[in-house]
């Protein structure tokens, strides 16, 4: 599993599939299709010209809360937010084939994601955000090192993956918190080039995920087929 996530995201420069075509050219290997105030229609359109780039790429395609459309179009998985799917029952619908990444701002948030079978915790946000609504509160670099520090007490070993209004120079200090991985959208989207700023940011290590578990590792080379 690599450690970069690119989360699609809509500007007055770039539609959804513009986004996550340069993030792939740039190098990104793992994309999350995020289309929220998209038609079903609309998304599965999308997802679809997706999916062979993707593949061509042996690069990770995951959908944000569309756990039946994840199902249909054979994706590697689906990403649920607090507000979505409960992860145990996404699983079931799903299956053990498919990753399952879920959305967490507190420890009860992680422990609940941990206990329902999630295999990665997207855990934010870093800082304020204008690609998300109603955000939870801020953590910065200190949140981060608590919650892996109770994560570590408590047994939980599971990827986080931060996310929230990241930059290219928020990252290092990002990583020195363990932190598995980073999320981006706007860092790459608002870039002069972000095709350039995706491999600029690939640059700093973002390459292959460290602590990443076998079964993520197993279900990319499965499904995107």
């Amino acid at each position: 599993m690599t450690n970069l996530l690119f989360i699609t995201h809509r500007t007055e420069r770039y539609s959804y599939f513009d986004s996550a075509c340069m993030a792939l050219e740039g190098g990104c290997k793992w994309i999350q299709l995020r289309m929220k105030d998209a038609p079903l229609e609309e998304t599965e359109a999308v997802a679809r010209r997706l999916k062979p780039l993707c593949k061509a790429q042996s690069a990770v395609l995951m959908i944000d809360d569309h756990v039946e459309l994840a199902k249909k179009l054979r994706l590697d998985g689906v990403h649920l937010g607090r507000h979505d799917m409960p992860v145990e029952q996404a699983r079931k619908v799903l299956g053990a084939g498919y990753i399952i990444g879920g959305t967490a701002n507190t420890f009860e948030d992680i422990v609940r994601c941990y206990r329902a079978g999630a295999d990665y915790l997207g855990v934010g946000p870093f800082r304020f955000t204008t690609t998300k609504q109603n955000l939870s509160p801020v953590l910065g670099t200190e949140g981060y090192a608590s919650l892996l520090s109770q994560m570590k007490e408590a047994g939980i070993d599971l990827p986080v993956l931060a996310i929230g209004g990241i930059t290219f120079d928020d990252i290092p200090g990002i990583l020195q918190t363990g932190v598995t991985g980073i999320a981006l959208s706007g860092a790459i989207l608002q870039a002069e080039n972000p095709v350039e700023e995706t491999r600029r940011i690939i640059g700093c290590g973002l390459t292959s995920g460290q602590g990443s578990r076998t079964k993520t590792k197993s279900v990319k080379q499965g499904n995107n087929t």
